[in-house]
């Protein structure tokens, strides 16, 4: 018998083969379409993705943190966070490999397959799991756009009012929503690429600028500040720092966009590179904006500067164009998610164009009476947070990494084992604790 036929095959290196052949495949498939996104493209999307108005919350997150407690554990949900949608890409990989005929898988579509291929005792869940996802999503994005419209508000606002433009706030929201709904009717992915790079050149220009600002007359010494504070406002820090991280809906979307997809998930691909990246701003900017205005620090750094300054003005409308920039993305998200449901519901099969352009406009109009009607929408951010982004960039993940596992030859080993388990841990507090405080407060500023 020869030494070639004595040989084992090692499983584990076969399933990366039939990987790396899927890959190639899908590559294959996803280049003949017109609308593909490159490494430099993606990464542009993600990072604008994951950085919005949760960047200019970073001086509120960071008091409700401490200096310490929040340079701390904000590198740790980061990592947390990235390991759990690595786990997500690999078990949107492994149903691929499992579904013939099968290129690319969202979240929900991911969600739902992972349990139908599961234990049986698991499968009867797949069509309820792929709903608590799609809901969680919607939630999710919904406040994100919501949130969007007040941030834009409050900031141009203070410039019309300075300026001798005696707007209201309902006014104000509502110039606002005509400049918004344009870009929110664009329906490709890849024409979104030029408004998410505006919106990330705007942020980052926004930011730079803001935090000049803050540093040009000098910091306050760090102990004039709290460096770790109590559980109750730790859980609050919880909430708005996985908000912060609002990217986890894009990851298979944006993944599956790529003209190389295993380009995204590499050692120094996409989501490694930009999420380092993100973390540091993150850190950065509410470490100086915490320390800069402490317990006074406003839900965003901009609404702090002196708006009789011409130059705080101008930043004030630079960081609004980053997030008006932004908001078709996020949208964008939203109705991935909505309009399939939508579409079979009301049989647009005639013109689906003018059927989607119709329901994106409805959307674009809800998100705004949300954010009119609802008063100080910002307490909503770590409510958001802790209950739905936790579940979806921790809860959910896990536990399709443990079904995944389930159904491999070999068996969860004990550092997998223990490592999911406190993933879950931490994501079970996060959910309890931070819901419960941000309850608490939107009770008693409500007087509920």
């Amino acid at each position: 018998m020869s030494i070639a036929m004595n040989e084992k095959i090692d499983p584990k290196q076969e399933e990366r083969k039939m990987e790396k052949q899927k890959d190639a495949e899908a590559s294959q498939q996803i280049e003949v379409r017109e609308h593909t996104t490159s490494y430099f493209e993606t990464a542009s999307h993600l990072f604008k993705g994951s950085v919005g108005a949760g960047l200019f919350a970073m001086g509120d997150a960071f008091k409700n943190g401490g200096l310490i407690g929040a340079s701390i554990l904000l590198p740790i949900i980061a990592v947390i966070c990235v390991h759990c949608e690595h786990m997500l890409i690999r078990a949107s990989k492994r149903a691929v490999l499992a579904t013939k005929g099968a290129s690319f898988f969202d979240y929900p579509d991911t969600v739902e397959k992972s349990f139908e291929l599961g234990p049986k005792s698991f499968r009867f869940a797949s069509k309820f799991m792929r709903l608590v996802v799609e809901m969680f999503l919607c939630v999710t994005q919904f406040g994100f756009c919501s949130i969007y419209f007040v941030f834009i508000t409050e900031n141009l606002l203070q410039v019309f009012q300075q300026n001798g433009i005696n707007l209201d706030f309902n006014v104000t929201m509502t110039i606002a929503l005509v400049a918004v709904l344009i870009p929110s009717l664009l329906t490709n992915l890849k024409y979104l690429a030029p408004i998410s790079m505006l919106a990330s050149i705007s942020l980052i220009i926004g930011i730079t600028t803001t935090l000049i600002f803050a540093m040009i007359d000098g910091l306050p010494a760090p102990n004039q500040r709290n460096l770790v504070t109590d559980g109750p406002k730790m859980s609050l820090f919880f909430g708005t720092a996985i908000f912060s991280f609002e990217g986890v809906a894009l990851i298979l979307p944006l993944r599956n966009a790529m003209k190389k997809p295993d380009g995204f998930n590499s050692r120094f691909g996409v989501l490694n590179v930009t999420l380092v990246l993100i973390t540091a701003l993150f850190i950065f900017t509410g470490f100086i904006g915490y320390l800069k205005w402490g317990e006074d620090v406003a839900g965003s750094l901009t609404l702090n500067l002196d708006v009789t300054d011409w130059k705080a003005q101008a930043v004030k409308v630079i960081a609004a164009l980053g997030v008006f920039f932004g908001y078709p993305l996020q949208f964008y998200i939203l109705i991935q998610i909505m309009w399939p449901g939508v579409k079979d519901s009301i049989n647009c099969t005639k013109r689906p164009l003018m059927g989607e352009l119709f329901f994106r406009t409805l959307m674009v109009l809800l998100t705004f009476f949300v954010a009119l009607i609802v008063p100080a929408l910002g307490l909503f951010i770590s409510l958001i947070g802790a209950l739905c982004s936790t579940s979806l960039s921790l809860l959910i993940p896990v536990m399709v990494d443990f079904i995944v596992r389930s159904q491999e030859q070999k068996s969860i080993g004990a550092y997998l084992y223990l490592k999911n388990i406190l993933i879950l841990i931490v994501a079970a507090l996060g959910i309890g604790t931070g819901t419960y405080q941000s309850l608490t407060q939107i009770i008693q500023e409500f007087h509920l």
